[in-house]
This record gives C-alpha cells, sequence and structure tokens, in this order.
C-alpha cells in the first residue's frame, strides 16, 4: 500500500485546512484509513480514522466537532478537514492504513488508532497553527 499526503502548512488560530492522502495497492477487500499526528516530545495520536467496509468514521475526542474525515473513492483519497485549529493541533500529520479480509478488523482498528496495527503509512506533512 502507498499513501501519499498533501495539504499541510501555516494557518492561523481559528483558521482551517484539508489535508489529502491519496491511497493506492491495497491487495485485500477491507480497510482503515486513519489519520495520526506526532508533536515533538509526544506519543502519535490517531486524530480519525474511516473504515471502508461501512464508511463509519472515528474520532479522538480533541477534534471532535472540527475535523472531518471523508473518502472520495474514484480519486482513492482521504480528506481531513481540519476547522477551528488550535495551537495544540500542531504536529506532523500522518496518513496510515490497515487492510484486511473480513470487515470487522477495519472497524476495530479505527476504533483503536492504535499506530502499531497500522502496516502502511506516508510520509507525513507538517500542520502548525500560530500567529
Amino acid at each position: 500500500v502507498q499513501l501519499v499526503e498533501s495539504g499541510g502548512g501555516l494557518v492561523q488560530p481559528g483558521g482551517s485546512l484539508r489535508l489529502s492522502c491519496v491511497a493506492s495497492g491495497f491487495t485485500l477487500d477491507y480497510s482503515a484509513i486513519g489519520w495520526f499526528r506526532q508533536a515533538p516530545g509526544k506519543e502519535r495520536e490517531g486524530v480519525s480514522c474511516i473504515a471502508s467496509s461501512d464508511g463509519q468514521e472515528y474520532y479522538a475526542d480533541s477534534v471532535k466537532g472540527r475535523f472531518t474525515i471523508s473518502k472520495d473513492n474514484a480519486k482513492n483519497t482521504v480528506y481531513l478537514q481540519m476547522n477551528s485549529l488550535k495551537p495544540e493541533d500542531t504536529a506532523v500529520y500522518y496518513c496510515a492504513a490497515r487492510q484486511a479480509s473480513v470487515a470487522p478488523v477495519v472497524n476495530t482498528a479505527c476504533a483503536r488508532r492504535i499506530a502499531s496495527t497500522f502496516g502502511s503509512w506516508g510520509q507525513g506533512t507538517q500542520v502548525t497553527v500560530s500567529s
């Protein structure tokens, strides 16, 4: 699986950004595609995920109501729309994928968003929220 992120940048507090992740190379029927972030000195956090089995979306409490994950199957792209950005959202954002042959595996992967269970990763894109 290959993942390519884009869309990061510098934005003022309260602003918006949209990240994109183009995904290719899946070989199994189902996939979980998640967005993780890592700030300096902090652990990698799973902020959102979408499961191909049923399209269910998952969010960390820290971003719920501000971030929206979506998928365009025709473009093989997953988006993360980030609104009302805060300085604490500053991090490198990574797109990651987990694929499986049965649907419940990807829903569980999305619900738990444990980085070590996602086998494919993009290169990361920096998001900086600062005035």
